[in-house]
């Protein structure tokens, strides 16, 4: 059974999303406070028997900024299975909620309570409404011709054909919810609710085998009763007590491992670890990353064994950054071994790490938009993405690509030199710095912008997107010396969220400009080129426009030593520069205007 589709609406800071979901994990990524972890809550509002029913309960921030809470109106949260059919359990657990053919919904709603809407029906209140005017109920089921997203706050749900589902009927479909804060290492401490003693009562252990435990334990007990240390320690502490309670409240006191009871014996096991240096370590001596996964390994395990034992009707393993205290490749080990696990994940993340190792359609993107709500995407469900853009995206969206996924605007260049010397020369030049901004530049090490301009629209990624690039003629092909000239195949890429900004020639003949003539030089003199350093400082003594011939020798210089490496050197002496390409300082007062 899978969780196939997530209809949200008012809840936080989503005020709408319709997702559907395409693969065993998904990703749900976006910028901070853009509604990650609301559409986690929304799911376990629906799902998650766990929570709380306190929390179903909504309060005032739970409900989206743009609500007039003095007013009628409806928190929903729906989410539809399909995969269940030939499943007994699966089956049982979702009768009565099925639309159609190996599809079935739920759906959370919080309204005003029934009394509520039979005054407002009959003309109002004559207050302003107050959450105490409101209520939560949980339905199934209903006419599939009445999708949820037009099921409104005055839509009653025997008009439609649901029926009411109590939580207690989910009990079979078991939701874990890792938080972002989460204290693994307190977790990972034995309690009645810890992950290691659920999955020791899904062992199932015998009774032979729980008496052979029993017995293991009453052996080291007598054994260390057999200490005349031990002995004495025991008789004096009974001594005491005996003195403190009197006879008519005195106990003995013996000392021992452990109660010879099965159930004192797995309350008192702790998960011990060896490595290579050290054996049989506890894990708060563990780092906090090792433990994180130790303890999801241990969920996975308990999942294993309950599905194994016929007792499950589904599981959803609900994580919030998965990445914590993991370092890259760990990350990366994470989330290959959380995709192909039998049981469904989502997942928030902030970590390019993990972005970088999951296929485009494992995603669902939440992104800020100025003066409207947060737009909640997928780029399967988006049409301005061909197929063949998404196989190329898969493939190049790696660890310092998929940054774009996450950024507020974006700046594409073509390579290194640029996403080198452009941040800090904008910083001296300009007095921006574009992280603060918002603003992330992404070398895509190549001129196949295509792929990546088609993120950029109003069903995936509706933010902004510069294209910086070069015209890459030879210079005695540029008209009237370093005027503009038009790149047409960039130009067909513009949109509402994309524009080309293209130079003349080169990026390094473009930056080679009399304010930056001493950076240059002082480049130059670095990399061991005095003769272009030389022709450099007299430029410079001459002032006026840099002649072409001038230009084309820095190009060669940054082609001889390194495009890279040129930009590099050059960032050094970045204080010593004054100027920036007229087509970088429009691209950036366009991505800044909203």
């Amino acid at each position: 059974m899978r969780l196939s589709r997530v209809v949200i609406k008012n809840l936080r800071s989503v005020q709408f999303a319709d997702v559907a979901l395409h693969e065993p994990t998904t990703l749900v990524i976006g910028e901070n406070n853009t509604g990650k972890s609301s559409f986690v809550h929304g799911i376990r509002l629906c799902l998650d028997v766990g929570l709380s029913s306190a929390f179903r309960m909504l309060v005032k921030d739970d409900v989206h900024c743009a609500i007039d809470q003095t007013q009628p109106f409806q928190v929903l949260v729906g989410v539809e299975f399909t995969g269940f059919e030939g499943n007994e359990n699966e089956e049982a657990l979702l009768h009565g909620t099925q639309i159609g053919d190996n599809r079935a919904r739920l759906f959370y709603r919080f309204r005003p309570k029934r009394a509520i809407r039979e005054l407002l029906a009959q003309g109002g209140l004559g207050r302003p409404m107050t959450l105490d005017d409101f209520g939560w109920e949980l339905f199934g089921g209903g006419n599939p011709a009445i999708d949820l997203t037009v099921i409104d706050w005055n839509t009653e749900n025997a008009d439609i054909g649901a029926s009411s589902v109590g939580l207690q009927y989910l009990q079979s479909y078991l939701v874990a919810f890792l938080p972002a804060l989460r204290d693994v290492e307190a977790d990972l401490q034995q309690s009645r609710r810890s992950s290691l003693m659920r999955l020791i009562e899904a062992s199932n252990i015998g009774p032979a085998e729980q008496q052979t435990l029993v017995d293991a334990v009453r052996t080291a007990n007598a054994q260390i009763e057999g200490s005349p240390t031990i002995q004495a320690i025991a008789a004096s502490i009974d001594s005491s007590l005996k003195e403190i309670t009197g006879p008519a409240f005195s106990l003995d006191v013996e000392l021992g491992l452990s109660s010879p009871t099965f159930q004192a014996i797995v309350r008192n096991l702790i998960v011990l670890l060896s490595n290579s240096a050290v054996r049989q370590f506890e894990p708060r001596r563990n780092g906090l990353g090792l433990n994180n996964i130790l303890y999801i390994a241990i969920l996975i395990e308990h999942f294993r064994k309950r599905a194994a034992a016929g007792k499950s009707a589904g599981e959803l393993i609900l994580i919030e950054e998965p990445e914590a205290h993991l370092h890259p490749q760990l990350q990366a080990t994470l989330v290959a071994a959380l995709r192909e696990l039998p049981f469904q994940v989502i997942a928030t993340t902030h970590s390019t790490q993990v972005t970088s190792k999951a296929p485009l359609s494992s995603f669902v993107m939440l992104t800020q938009r100025p003066a409207a709500a947060t737009a909640v995407t997928t780029p399967l469900g988006s049409s301005a993405l061909t197929a063949a853009d998404r196989h190329d995206l898969e493939r190049y969206l790696d660890a310092t690509k998929s940054n774009l996924l996450f950024a507020r605007r974006v700046m594409l260049v073509e390579g290194a030199a640029e996403l080198l010397l452009l941040p800090p020369l904008v910083k001296k030049v300009l007095g921006i710095d574009l992280e603060r901004e918002g603003i992330s530049l992404v070398a895509i090490h190549g001129v196949h912008f295509a792929p990546f301009s088609h993120l950029f629209s109003d069903t995936c990624l509706p933010k902004r997107c510069a294209i910086v690039a070069d015209a890459d003629l030879e210079a005695g092909d540029v008209p009237n010396g370093d005027d503009p000239v038009e790149n047409p195949n960039l130009a067909l890429l513009e949109g509402p969220y994309v524009r080309a900004f293209v130079g003349a020639t080169t990026f390094e003949r473009e930056i080679t400009l009399d304010a930056n003539l001493p950076m240059l030089a002082a480049a130059a003199g670095d990399l061991g080129a005095p003769r272009v350093k030389s022709d450099l400082e007299i430029q410079d003594l001459l002032g006026g426009p840099v002649p072409d011939a001038l230009k084309d020798k820095v190009l060669r210089t940054a082609n001889r030593f390194g495009k890279a490496r040129f930009a590099q050197v050059a960032a050094r002496h970045v204080d010593q520069a004054g100027a920036l390409p007229t087509y970088v300082t429009d691209a950036i007062a366009w991505l800044r205007e909203v």
